[in-house]
């Protein structure tokens, strides 16, 4: 007899953030509370709340999909923050370039790459 099998609930696709704010994202006629990683293969919750909390782990996953990423876009919540040395380390040792500023411009910016068929992802803060 099987278990239950429980998966990383996501979005199998791409779709612009139709908005933001509120501590969550609308994307896809959908609401999602807390962060969001959008990466070729959808678009995931992702677990960290604060700048402080984007480290090497929490971007595997961009990792895995760097091959069909040309840029990434780093939305760091209300104001601009630097990214934490060893993420931003990591990142550059998976051939990923990113982009760091706050999370309004980087969902604007995101809207704009992927209309444009671009090939971006994005990591994205939630903001009150």
């Amino acid at each position: 007899m099987n278990g239950i099998v429980i998966r990383d609930a996501h979005f199998p696709g791409r779709a612009p953030i139709e908005a933001y704010g509120n501590g969550g994202f609308r994307f896809a006629g959908m609401s999602h509370r807390g962060s969001l990683l959008c990466v070729p293969s959808g678009i995931y919750g992702w677990a960290p709340e604060t700048a402080d909390g984007i480290t090497p782990d929490s971007l595997a996953r961009v990792g895995e999909e760097a091959g069909e990423i040309d840029v990434l876009l780093i939305g760091v919540g209300a104001v601009p923050f630097p990214l934490d040395p060893a993420a931003a380390g990591a990142l550059r040792a998976m051939g990923v370039r990113f982009d760091t500023m706050n999370t309004g411009a980087a969902v604007r910016t995101f809207n704009v790459m992927i209309a444009e068929e671009r090939r971006v992802a994005a990591a994205l803060l939630a903001i009150d």
